[in-house]
Order: structure tokens, then sequence, then C-alpha cells
């Protein structure tokens, strides 16, 4: 069953290069409603947690440092069809090939700095959201 919520992160390039506001009054001004958010950074033990899903590719190891380089803003987002929806509004991972307009096409440098993370199930979006709030955070 689709729910209407989505789990983001604006990750630490975006927070380094001040893109922070930029971001989430995109978000805002697409229709999200922030129900939980949160500026903070992962240790490598965090990080490496939060990506376990990952940890037997090639990339673990490099997405664990820079993801716990930096403070990062976690959030829970609402709207309606809220995983495809964000989806759209972040764009391709590649940032040269995401569409103009998008968050990737305007504030990320590269396909590993890519600005912002976002929730690809209704599954991961419960289980990343679940990770970093409790039910007493979310609004």
């Amino acid at each position: 069953m689709a729910t209407n919520r989505t789990f983001t992160m604006l990750k630490p390039d975006a927070a380094a290069n001040g893109y922070i506001g930029g971001i989430l009054k995109m978000i805002n001004d697409a229709g999200f409603r922030i129900v939980a958010m949160k500026y903070t950074k992962l240790s490598a033990e965090a990080a490496g947690k939060f990506y376990e899903v990952h940890k037997e590719r090639p990339f673990y190891g490099e997405l664990v440092t820079y993801m716990s380089s930096g403070p990062i803003v976690a959030a829970i987002l609402e709207k309606e069809n809220a995983i495809p929806a964000f989806r759209t509004l972040i764009g391709a991972t590649d940032p040269a090939k995401a569409d103009a307009g998008t968050i990737r096409k305007i504030y990320a440098k590269s396909i590993s700095a890519n600005a912002v993370h976002g929730s690809d199930s209704d599954e991961n979006a419960q289980i990343e959201g679940n990770f970093f709030f409790s039910e007493l955070e979310r609004f």
C-alpha cells in the first residue's frame, strides 16, 4: 500500500556549500510538508549502518566515509504520492542527466556528491525515517 510520506537527507556536500536553505525552499514550494527534520552529523558507524544494504558493493566504504564527512539534514516529508513526486523533484542521480529545475541539476556536483537522498520505496522510506526519528519527533 502506497503512503504519502518519504524520507530525504540533504548530504554533506549540500550542507558544506550552503545549499540547505535553497533545497528546503524547493521542497516547500513543491508542496511537501515537513513532518520531522534534524541537522546532525553521522558517525562512520551510523553511516555504515544506514547504508548496510550496500555493504557488499564496491562503493560502500567510500559512501560511508563521504556520508560521515560533515553535517546532514534528515527529514520526513509528506505529500500525496510523496515518493514519486520527490524522486521527480530531486532528479537523476547523475546531475548531468538530471532534468532542468531539479534539485540535483541545480545543486549537485557529481554522481557521488549529488546533494540529496530520496527514498525509492515505501518500505525504505519507513526504514530510513525510523533510523533518524522516533514517533515523538514527528508532527
